[in-house]
């Protein structure tokens, strides 16, 4: 049974489209709803999340160093540093971690 790979694409490209337009198309006026309002303000924030945070936890060797790794970068992001500092010492954690586990 062979399928044909076209039509795959042109539905991904129906399915997407039709998620870009139709908001443009059926909301002409501003949203002034707070609730509305207060979820699409967070929405790119929780796709980014539930993309990145497994991605962090099963990208070493241990699960326990991601999570380690991601403890710390929360941390040091809640205390003001910088992404590059972030990004150095949440891969120092990591590095020391799989050196012991």
């Amino acid at each position: 049974m062979q399928h044909n790979i076209y039509i795959y694409i042109l539905v991904m490209f129906g399915v997407t489209y039709l998620i870009r337009v139709l908001p443009l198309t059926l909301i002409r006026k501003e949203i002034k709803n707070r609730t509305i309002r207060s979820f699409l303000y967070y929405v790119p924030y929780v796709t980014l999340a539930v993309m990145t945070f497994p991605a962090i936890v099963e990208a070493t060797n241990s699960p326990i160093a991601g999570l380690a790794a991601l403890i710390t970068g929360i941390i040091l992001a809640w205390f003001g540093r910088s992404l590059f500092q972030v990004a150095v010492l949440s891969c120092a954690v990591v590095y020391i971690l799989e050196l012991f586990l």
